[in-house]
C-alpha cells in the first residue's frame, strides 16, 4: 500500500481556503433536516430539465443559420470544441444587452463555471514569487483557494480607501501586486456593494497605479425593488484595467458549470490576454464542455440575450427573502444586540454578535435548532475569532426562510444569554 505523507503534497491541500470550500458545500448533506440559509445557490423553483434538450435544439438551430450542415452541427456539439469555446459570439451579445460592455468576442474564453476563469486568470498572473494578489476583505473564499493552488499570496484590503496604502507598502516590501480582485455588486460574503464614485475612483487608481482590476460579478442582476442597477467597472473600463469574470452559475443554469473570462488586454507578443489564458487552459481542460455551453447558448438565444429579462421571477423571488431577512431582524432584536448589512441586493446578510463563531457553533446550530448558515470566519484569512455569521436568502421558499429564520432567532437568543452569564463569571 502505498501511503502518502500530506506533508509532502502540495501545500494548498491543508489550507483552510480549500477545507472551506469542500466545508461549505458538503455541510447540508450532513444534516439535511436542516433547512439551510448556507449556501450561495440559485433558487430550484424555475429548474426544468425540459429546458435542456430545447435549448440544446435551440443552439443546433442557431448553428445550421450559421450555415454548418448537420455534421458540423453534431461535430460542434459532441465532439471536443474550441479550446476558447463555442458561444463566445452569444456571451459578447449578452454582455453587451444586459451589462453594455462591447468586447471583441475573441477577448472571451468560456470556461468550466467562474472557478476556472480565476485559476486561469490567476495562474497567468502569477510570474515569480514576488507576485501578489489584493482581495477586498472578507473575501470570496474561491479566489483565496485558486490563489493558494498557483502560490499566489493574498494581501487582504479592508476598503477601497486603504487600497493606495496597501499597493505602496507591497511595493515598499520589494512584493509586485499583480491585480486586485473585487465584486462591486452584492459581494460575496459581505452583500455590499460599491457606489458609482468608488467606482470611478477605482479605475483612476489603478490607472495611476498600473494594476489591474479582476472583477467578479455573479449577483449583479438582482437588485433589491426600486434598487437601480449600477455600471460594472468592465462598463466604465475604458483603458482595459479590467479583468472581468462571469459566471452563469446564477443567472443561467449551475448544473451547466459555465463560465467566461474577459480578457482584452493587449499583450506585447502579440494577441490578447484571452489568447494566452487560452493556452493554459488546453492544459487545464482542454475545453468547456460544448454540450454543457450548447445548453447555456440555448438559453441566451432563447432570451433574446438579456439575463436580465430572464431572471425577473428570481430577482423577485430574492429581493423578497432579502427584505424579509431585515425585516426580521429589526423584530427580533430592536435594542441592539446585534447588527447586520442592509444589501441593497444579491444574496448575503451579514450579522455580527458578541459571542464568537466558529464550525462548532454552526453544528450546534444544525444538529439542536435545525438551521444552517456560515461562520464569517471561512471568508478572512486569519487565525482570530470572527463575531459574524453570513446568511443566504436564495435557495429557500419564503415559508421555508421564515421557519429558519424563527429557529435561528432561539439560537441566537440562547447564544446571547449563554455569552451573558460567560461573561458574569468572569
Amino acid at each position: 500500500m502505498a501511503d502518502l505523507e500530506v506533508t509532502s503534497l502540495h501545500a494548498s491541500l491543508t489550507d483552510r481556503a480549500l477545507n472551506s470550500m469542500n466545508f461549505l458545500n458538503e455541510i447540508s448533506h450532513h444534516y439535511p433536516e436542516a433547512i439551510s440559509l448556507a449556501a450561495g445557490r440559485p433558487t430550484e423553483e424555475f429548474f426544468d430539465l425540459d429546458d435542456v434538450p430545447r435549448y440544446l435544439a435551440l443552439f443546433a438551430s442557431y448553428l445550421s443559420h450559421q450555415g454548418l450542415d448537420e455534421s458540423a452541427v453534431r461535430r460542434t456539439i459532441l465532439q471536443y470544441g474550441r479550446t476558447k469555446g463555442i458561444i463566445h459570439e452569444l456571451v459578447a451579445r449578452n454582455l453587451a444587452v444586459d451589462e453594455d460592455i462591447h468586447v471583441d468576442p475573441e477577448a472571451i474564453v468560456v470556461t468550466a463555471g467562474c472557478q476556472e476563469a480565476m485559476l486561469l486568470t490567476l495562474r497567468a498572473l502569477r510570474a515569480d514569487a514576488s507576485d501578489v494578489l489584493l482581495a477586498i476583505s472578507p473575501a470570496y473564499v474561491g479566489i483565496t483557494g485558486a490563489a493558494r493552488i498557483v502560490d499566489l499570496p493574498v494581501l487582504p484590503v479592508p476598503d477601497v480607501d486603504d487600497l493606495l496604502a496597501v499597493v505602496k507598502a507591497a511595493r515598499a516590501d520589494g512584493l509586485r501586486p499583480r491585480g486586485f480582485y473585487v465584486m462591486p455588486d452584492f459581494a460575496n460574503p459581505s452583500g455590499l456593494s460599491m457606489d458609482l464614485p468608488t467606482r470611478r475612483r477605482l479605475l483612476e487608481l489603478a490607472a495611476a497605479e498600473d494594476l489591474l482590476l479582476l472583477e467578479d460579478n455573479p449577483y449583479g442582476l438582482f437588485p433589491a425593488a426600486g434598487i437601480d442597477r449600477l455600471p460594472t467597472l468592465k462598463a466604465l473600463d475604458t483603458e482595459r484595467r479590467v479583468v472581468y469574470l462571469g459566471s452563469f452559475a446564477k443567472t443561467g443554469l449551475p448544473g451547466a458549470r459555465v463560465g467566461y473570462v474577459v480578457a482584452d488586454q493587449t499583450v506585447n507578443a502579440g494577441g490578447l490576454f484571452a489568447d494566452e489564458l487560452s493556452k493554459l487552459k488546453s492544459m487545464v481542460t482542454v475545453n468547456t464542455s460544448p454540450i454543457a455551453q450548447a445548453v447555456i447558448g440555448g438559453k441566451l438565444l432563447d432570451c433574446d440575450f438579456s439575463l436580465t429579462a430572464a431572471n425577473q421571477r428570481e430577482r423577485e423571488i430574492y429581493a423578497t427573502n432579502l427584505q424579509l431577512i431585515t425585516d426580521h431582524l429589526a423584530t427580533h432584536f430592536p435594542n441592539g444586540e446585534l447588527t447586520w448589512t442592509v444589501p441593497s441586493g444579491g444574496f448575503f446578510v451579514v450579522i455580527t454578535v458578541p459571542f464568537i463563531v466558529d464550525d462548532e457553533l454552526l453544528t450546534k446550530s444544525a444538529q439542536e435548532y435545525g438551521v444552517l448558515w456560515t461562520p464569517m470566519a471561512h471568508f478572512y484569512d486569519t487565525d482570530a475569532p470572527i463575531n459574524a455569521l453570513r446568511l443566504s436568502c436564495s435557495a429557500v421558499t419564503p415559508a421555508q426562510l421564515n421557519t429558519a429564520l424563527d429557529r435561528l432567532t432561539a439560537f441566537i437568543g440562547d447564544q446571547l444569554v449563554l455569552s451573558a452569564r460567560s461573561e458574569l463569571d468572569l
